[in-house]
């Protein structure tokens, strides 16, 4: 799904899968991965709505935006390691990841792998509308629904911009690569693997109906490092609604920038 549609000049592209809104003067990286459907620019007004002490990085994967001639990812383990090498040069210094929805679940698998290799770790992983491994498992599938009923499942979530759900042939353009997101996904199993050494800090909207409050705490089951859950006014895309938001970025920066 995508929520922003526009470009902003803070995010420059550095790679296929890497926008970046370099600032040389930061204090903490923050590793952005986006929801089913969604591209990079979903984190464009994030560049300055959170201080310049903390640069925003945006994955951007194949199959959207400026990759949209390139066929979605129908693989996680070869996604995770292409991400995570693009990553790499980044890795140094302080920093954490993002992740809403599908993107929580990249995020996580990502710092899986980093875990595994003994590679830098993320100093708090942000796991935003994403139930964890155990409770996503027991989740009703949605990919393999009937065209008409998988889109009507994704409206429901909400995520579009106005302009871009009513038009019939933007929404003919973005179903594939939301369809191919959850496929994605919702065919992959997830292991238990070793606990990772990162705080995870799980976040979700009161009413989601995708990732339900009962099913978050689970997340708390795959770190040693702490974790805590923080509930939000809205649905499945509460960090994009207009005073929400505010909030989300106001926790974000305190903690983040915390001594």
């Amino acid at each position: 799904m995508t929520t922003q549609t526009r470009r902003s000049s803070g995010l420059v592209l550095e790679s296929p899968f890497i926008w970046r809104a370099r600032r040389p003067n930061s204090r903490h990286r923050l590793i952005c991965f986006p929801h089913a459907g969604g591209g990079a620019s979903a984190f464009a007004d994030w560049v300055h709505a959170l201080p310049a002490e903390i640069e925003v990085v945006a994955v951007q994967l194949p199959g959207r935006q400026n990759r949209i001639l390139e066929d979605p990812a129908t693989e996680v383990g070869p996604l995770v390691r292409d991400v995570t090498k693009a990553l790499l040069p980044l890795l140094n210094g302080s920093f954490s990841f993002f992740g809403h929805s599908c993107g929580a679940l990249l995020g996580y698998e990502v710092a899986q792998l980093l875990h595994a290799q003994g590679g830098p770790r993320p100093d708090r992983l942000f796991l935003s509308a994403q139930p964890s491994p155990a409770a996503a498992a027991l989740r009703p599938k949605i990919h393999n629904l009937s065209e008409e009923e998988f889109r009507a499942e994704v409206m429901r979530l909400g995520g579009f911009d106005e302009e871009v759900a009513l038009d019939e042939d933007a929404m003919d353009a973005l179903i594939p690569t939301v369809l191919a997101d959850f496929a994605l996904w919702e065919q992959h199993a997830m292991t238990q693997g070793p606990l990772i050494d990162s705080p995870i800090t799980a976040m979700v909207g009161e009413s989601d109906v995708r990732a339900p409050l009962e099913t978050i705490e689970g997340w708390g089951d795959h770190t040693d490092a702490g974790f805590e859950m923080r509930v939000y006014p809205g649905g499945h895309f509460y960090l994009f609604d207009a005073g929400t938001d505010a909030q989300v970025f106001e926790f974000l920066a305190q903690t983040l920038l915390a001594p």
